[in-house]
């Protein structure tokens, strides 16, 4: 005979972690309600919920208006790591939406969120990154973490932070140095970005050279790449097998080159070889960086020289298939055969 077994667990549609959600739009303003609640785990099963919650959308809007954002700004500080870890992942959820990252700037959280970066807790440190990096794909937002003073902070922590975490700096430094290059030279993110082309990640070592290529815009940042030797690790780089690698740079050459000094750095460094063998590379971005760069080192009469027993094959490219490629190859074409 069958005897009915009495158990302690809950229905398997119940999560005993997460605060079960108020009917209709009731459900954003009880959750917030909850994240400021005295009671530690009333905090910890809200947030758990809010972050399920905001995954959808059409939620994101309504969580601003009932006061979301600065109930979340609180939890950043809470003693407790669940509630700090699950806090950024709500921040970061926000800000992947327009709504949301005005409201990062309009409720200032972008310096809380910054201080998560000395977070004992790996994942909160990622998740702090991950949102900062968001906020910075915007000009606004760029602009607001420069303001924030973070340029000097971010610089410091690519020498120490995991490698997952180098990615969103460097990331989140690439769209803040198109907003202000002079604090990132102040900070030595040259040298940085210098050391990190000899990474064994070619996804950082790509964005290293992105970065330079950023940061050698002004004529300071060009200087500054040549005087921390930036130029012969970005030749070397010419031949890795990441086509991202050799298009960033062959870019970043591309900028340095534009001055004298750096021409003849590139030169020294025997940068046309590589640079003409990219010529027919597979990715229309290396080709098109390759010759940009070869059209700067042209400009020097050592390099036009050597680059006219080149010419022929530069030729070809006249009609390649990509524009932005066939007219590199004209303007290469035209200054390398240039004559007085």
């Amino acid at each position: 005979m069958a005897l009915t077994v009495i158990s302690a667990k809950y229905p398997p549609h119940i999560d005993p972690t997460k605060t079960p959600l108020a009917y209709g739009d009731r459900a954003l303003p009880r959750l917030n309600r909850e994240l400021n609640d005295e009671n530690l785990m009333t905090r910890q099963r809200a947030v758990m919920s809010l972050c399920d919650h905001l995954h959808d959308p059409e939620h994101i809007a309504e969580a601003l208006k009932v006061g979301i954002a600065e109930s979340l700004k609180k939890l950043l500080t809470d003693a407790d790591i669940t509630v700090r870890q699950k806090s950024t992942e709500c921040l970061y959820v926000i800000g992947c939406h327009a709504i949301g990252r005005d409201a990062f700037i309009e409720h200032n959280i972008i310096p809380p969120v910054s201080k998560l970066f000395d977070d004992k807790v790996d994942v909160a440190r990622k998740n702090a990154h991950q949102a900062i990096e968001m906020i910075s794909e915007t000009p606004l937002g760029a602009e607001g973490i420069v303001k924030a003073d973070l340029i000097g902070t971010l610089v410091m922590k690519l020498k120490s932070e995991l490698e997952e975490i180098k990615k969103l700096i460097l990331d989140t430094l690439h769209f803040c140095m198109r907003v202000d290059t002079e604090k990132a030279l102040k900070a030595d993110a040259m040298q940085v970005f210098t050391s990190l082309l000899s990474h064994k990640d070619p996804a950082i070592r790509a964005c290293a050279a992105r970065d330079i290529m950023d940061l050698s815009a002004p004529l300071d940042g060009k200087n500054k790449a040549v005087e921390v030797n930036a130029v012969p690790a970005l030749v070397g780089l010419l031949e890795d097998k990441s086509p991202d690698v050799k298009a960033n740079a062959a870019g970043a050459l591309m900028i340095i080159t534009i001055t004298t000094k750096g021409k003849y750095t590139a030169l020294d460094a025997k940068a046309i070889p590589p640079l003409v063998s990219l010529v027919d590379d597979p990715t229309s971005e290396v080709r098109a960086n390759s010759l940009k760069a070869l059209t700067c080192l042209s400009e020097a009469p050592e390099g036009r020289s050597t680059l006219l027993q080149h010419v022929d094959k530069i030729k070809k490219h006249l009609t390649d298939e990509i524009p932005a490629v066939a007219r590199a190859a004209q303007i290469a074409v035209r200054v390398i055969e240039w004559k007085p």
